[in-house]
This record gives C-alpha cells, sequence and structure tokens, in this order.
C-alpha cells in the first residue's frame, strides 16, 4: 500500500494549480485564456507580473520538492518511493484532475522534485537555465535546455564515480522526455522565430 499512498499523494500535491489561483486572487482573469494559455510561471509573470510570476515559481517547485520529502521520510529514504514521487508530482502539475487533465509543462515541479534527490544536478540545470534565458530571453528555451542536460548532471553529479541507481536514471529521463514532449510547441515557435520572449507586461 505505501507506493500506491505516496504515488497518490505525490499526484495531487503536483496537481494544485498555483499558477491558476494565484492570478484569480490578484482578480485577473483565467491564466489558461491568456496568453500561452499554460499556467506556469513565465504565462503568469508575462500576464500578472513578476510578483505573480516569482510566487508561482516557488510554490510549483516546493510542491515536487514536498512531495519527495514526504516520500523519503515516509520510507527512510528510499531512492526508489522518492522517483515515484517525483514522477507522480510532475504527471499531477501536467495532467491535473481539477483542470481536466490540462495542466502546465512541469518545469518548476520537476526542478522541485529532483531537489532531494539530487540538489547538485538541480543547481547546474538552474545555473544552465539562467545563462540560457539571461542572454536569449526566451523562457522556453532555457527550460528546454534545462531539462534536456538534467538527466546527463544526475547521471555524473548522484554519486560521482559511479553510476546512479536504474531507478534514478530510469525517472530522469522519463520525466524529461515528458516535459520536453510538453514543450514541442515551444519548439516549433522558436524555429519559426514566433516565440514570446520573457517580459513582464505589469511593474510589479
Amino acid at each position: 500500500m505505501i507506493p500506491i499512498w505516496i504515488a497518490g499523494v505525490a499526484y495531487l500535491l503536483g496537481s494544485i494549480p498555483f499558477g491558476v489561483l494565484i492570478v484569480k486572487m490578484r482578480g485577473g482573469p483565467d491564466i489558461r485564456e491568456t496568453g500561452s494559455g499554460n499556467i506556469g510561471a513565465a504565462n503568469v509573470l508575462r500576464n500578472a507580473g513578476a510578483a505573480a510570476g516569482v510566487v508561482t515559481l516557488v510554490l510549483d517547485a516546493g510542491k515536487g520538492y514536498l512531495a519527495v520529502w514526504m516520500a523519503q521520510r515516509v520510507t527512510q529514504g528510499s531512492v526508489r518511493w522518492m522517483t515515484i514521487a517525483a514522477a507522480a508530482a510532475v504527471i499531477g502539475h501536467i495532467f491535473p484532475v481539477w483542470l481536466g487533465f490540462r495542466g502546465g509543462k512541469g518545469v518548476a515541479t520537476g526542478l522541485g522534485a529532483f531537489l532531494p534527490i539530487c540538489r547538485e544536478a538541480v543547481l547546474f540545470a538552474l545555473v544552465l537555465w539562467v545563462l540560457v534565458v539571461g542572454f536569449w530571453r526566451y523562457s522556453s528555451l532555457g527550460s528546454i535546455v534545462a531539462t534536456a542536460a538534467l538527466p546527463v548532471f544526475v547521471y555524473f553529479l548522484y554519486a560521482p564515480g559511479h553510476a546512479p541507481p536504474t531507478d534514478v536514471t530510469i525517472c530522469t529521463l522519463a520525466i524529461s522526455l515528458l516535459v520536453l514532449w510538453k514543450h514541442r510547441a515551444n519548439m516549433q515557435r522558436l524555429i519559426a522565430g514566433k516565440e514570446s520572449r520573457l517580459t513582464s507586461r505589469r511593474g510589479d
């Protein structure tokens, strides 16, 4: 029963649509009907301001972290159940039950989920995201590059000098592929030169 319980709670945590809730609490429109239609931090930032975007980012990452931290505590650090929780949280964010299974792209939730598993890999991925976004000003490009690089970072940094457990490798690859799949429209717009740059429309 433990893995079922962990996966279920992690999925429900991941399903909490913080972007939608934050914009609504600020008196804004349904974020799903504004801008790119995504419920993540980048679309919130563009349409509801920097403060709302940052809060969304922190909470989306926090729910992923909490799901894996919970699994770690309940199973006395079993990496298998931690990776199950990480995958469930990301799936919850991408396919949330509260929004008819149409959610976000899972980048922040995925990074938060991997913090208890391999924080060094997450830090490297964040630095890479900052560098890409800082130079090109495309949040989606930063997310794509960081997501693609995360399995490599985890492989070399989880246990330097040794390959990580198979569960970690499979989970990292699966989550990365799912997040990249969710970015397929962004990839098409980037190639066509039609992708929106990361800017806030409100001065907060």
